[in-house]
């Protein structure tokens, strides 16, 4: 979005600025033009004032100096009464330029020139031509000639040109600079909001967005904070209200309990009071997750080092017992993730507990955990049969599948932010990983 601003002030200033550079730039063109056609005829002024004002007539070394003391790239030159011209001629045959009147005694209307009025377009440029009587005693006159082609009446248009563009680069690099400022005050903001919304869907509701910047974002985001503390108000209410009804099973579990001890039949009542313990396990589990954010927050997190260290370490008795060569790799420094202890202890319990329910005695079986970008990534994998086709389906829990052990692993892993995959292992058995998510 930032970059999208960016272009679109960027671009309504360029069409802004050609809208006024190219009419400017074509006005500029003109103007130079005519200065410079102007330049001519004030020079040609200048030599014919100077032949007129010179008496005796100026020889043609003193024509020659003066003609080089006024510089530029135009062509001068002075024709003299006799033909002699001193100076530049204008390009191309003599014969081919403007017609000058010439002087004569008995016409009423000659007189000594007056100033130049305007150049006429000669051979690609502008020529100026101004007639001038040096004697009046004579029926004769010299001719001013001042010529400037097209190229060097344009040339002066450059710097002006280069002046308008650093003007208008020097402007874009300004709006420009405008834009940014613009962007950091509206899209930082609406960024900022956008992450707090991802991490409130992701399951952190103690996420909060910034309530500064323009009015109507600043609005945004105060809706959006009293939505996560709804959503957290919610949950907690909801949690409680798990937790007691579950409290409140206890009772007619008590005396449920009761009733199977008072069984006769011994076997049965074994029976029953071991259907009425696990049940009773069940009813404390719900109730310690569904009060679990009062004691640590609603982003749960742990130590997945630690954890697995401790799951595996309470399985090797089992694994020893029963001869199945294990290895065993877990990072050497803490990992945090995005779960709790008693979410992932129990996803590392159901995949083990997979691995020896569901496998021969002797199976060779590996546990790997690791630290990823993300997050850690836990790698269980055994030499076993491998996993049925119905393997993941949820509440399968026949010999020939893992049950609910894979649903309580992917559960936890997909919990964190993370994700499962199931394949075969290299030993031809099953592989089952857990990506799990990094605890914020």
């Amino acid at each position: 979005m930032r970059k999208r601003i960016m272009l679109l002030v960027v671009g309504v200033t360029t069409v802004v600025l050609l809208a006024f550079v190219i009419p400017l730039a074509l006005l500029v063109r003109h103007v130079v033009y005519q200065d410079a056609a102007k330049s001519v005829q004030d020079k040609a002024n200048r030599i014919a004032n100077y032949v007129r004002g010179s008496f005796p007539a100026p020889t043609t070394v003193q024509l020659e100096e003066f003609l080089g003391h006024l510089g530029g790239d135009s062509a001068a030159s002075v024709q003299l009464p006799d033909g002699t011209v001193v100076g530049r001629q204008p390009p191309g045959d003599p014969a081919d330029l403007p017609e000058v009147r010439t002087f004569r005694r008995d016409d009423p209307t000659s007189r000594r020139a007056g100033p130049l009025q305007s150049a006429v377009d000669f051979r690609g440029g502008k020529l100026a031509q101004l007639p001038i009587l040096s004697d009046p005693q004579q029926p004769s006159i010299d001719i001013v000639r001042v010529f400037a082609s097209d190229a060097q009446l344009h040339a002066g248009e450059t710097r002006w040109w280069l002046l308008l563009a650093g003007s208008a680069v020097g402007l874009l690099l300004l709006a420009a600079v405008a834009a940014e400022l613009l962007t950091r005050r509206l899209v930082r903001p609406l960024e900022r909001t956008a992450e707090t919304a991802h991490r409130i869907s992701a399951g952190d509701v103690s996420a909060r967005a910034p309530t500064d910047g323009p009015r109507e974002i600043a609005e945004v985001g105060a809706a959006l904070n009293q939505l996560g503390d709804r959503i957290d108000q919610l949950i907690a209410e909801e949690r409680e209200t798990v937790a007691d009804l579950s409290h409140r099973l206890r009772t007619p579990l008590t005396a449920l309990r009761l009733d199977a001890e008072a069984l006769r039949d011994p076997v049965e009542a074994d029976r029953v009071s071991t259907h009425v313990s696990s049940l009773e396990r069940m009813l404390t589990a719900v109730i310690r997750t569904a009060r679990r954010p009062q004691r640590e927050g609603r982003m749960p997190s742990c130590d997945a080092a630690a954890v697995v260290a401790g799951r595996v370490a309470f399985w090797s008795a089992l694994t020893e017992e029963q001869n199945r060569p294990a290895t065993i790799e877990l990072a050497g420094s803490p990992l945090p993730v995005r779960a709790s202890a008693e979410d992932l202890g129990a996803a590392v319990d159901a995949l083990l507990e997979n691995v020896i329910a569901h496998t021969p005695e002797g199976t060779a079986f590996d546990v790997r955990l690791a630290e990823t970008a993300r997050g850690a990534r836990l790698e269980v994998s055994d030499a076993g049969p491998g996993l049925p086709a119905h393997a993941l389906v949820r509440g399968r829990s026949d010999r020939g599948s893992t049950g609910l052990g894979l649903s309580i692993a992917r559960r936890c892993a997909e919990l964190s932010g993370g994700e499962m995959a199931v394949g075969s292992s290299p030993h031809g058995g099953a592989r089952v990983i857990l990506d799990l998510g990094a605890a914020r």
